[in-house]
C-alpha cells in the first residue's frame, strides 16, 4: 500500500513504474544503467475517493494528460532507488495539493472605528514628516 495520508492509501498495484536510462550528464554510469524512473498513475482507474479524482482532472498541471493519466519522470538522482521515492513524493504532494479545499475570501468593509484610526495614524504621520522638514 502507498501511503498518502493518514486516511488515504492507494495499492502499489494501481501504481505503473518503469525504469529508464537518465539523461544528461552522468559518465558511462548513464550509458549502463536505468536510473530514472517513469511513473504512470491512472486516475480514473484508481481507488481514490471520488472527490480526489475530480479536484485531480480538473488541475491545470501538465503531468496530467487529457486522458487522465498522471505521468512523473524522476532522473535527479543517480540510484534508482531515490529516484522511485522522488517519484513518489511527487505523486503523493500532487494528491494532497487537491485534498486541500481553498475557500473563497470574504470581503467585508472596516468599521468606522478601524477607519477613524487609520486616519488619524496618517494624520499623525504627516504631522511628524512635516515638523522634519527644515523651515528657511
Amino acid at each position: 500500500m502507498f501511503e498518502i495520508s493518514k486516511n488515504l492509501s492507494i495499492s502499489i498495484g494501481e501504481i505503473d513504474l518503469s525504469a529508464i536510462r537518465s539523461q544528461g550528464a552522468g559518465g558511462q554510469n548513464v550509458n549502463k544503467v536505468a536510473t530514472a524512473i517513469h511513473l504512470r498513475f491512472d486516475i480514473m482507474a484508481s481507488s481514490l475517493p471520488d472527490r480526489y479524482k475530480d479536484r485531480l482532472l480538473q488541475l491545470r498541471d501538465r503531468r496530467i494528460t487529457s486522458e487522465g493519466i498522471v505521468i512523473i519522470k524522476s532522473q535527479e538522482h543517480r540510484s534508482q532507488e531515490r529516484n522511485r521515492a522522488e517519484a513518489f513524493d511527487r505523486l503523493r504532494s500532487l494528491i494532497l495539493s487537491v485534498a486541500v479545499v481553498v475557500l473563497p475570501r470574504k470581503l467585508r468593509t472596516p468599521s468606522r472605528g478601524q477607519d477613524r484610526r487609520r486616519l488619524e495614524e496618517k494624520k499623525r504621520r504627516s504631522q511628524v514628516k512635516t515638523l522634519r522638514k527644515i523651515i528657511e
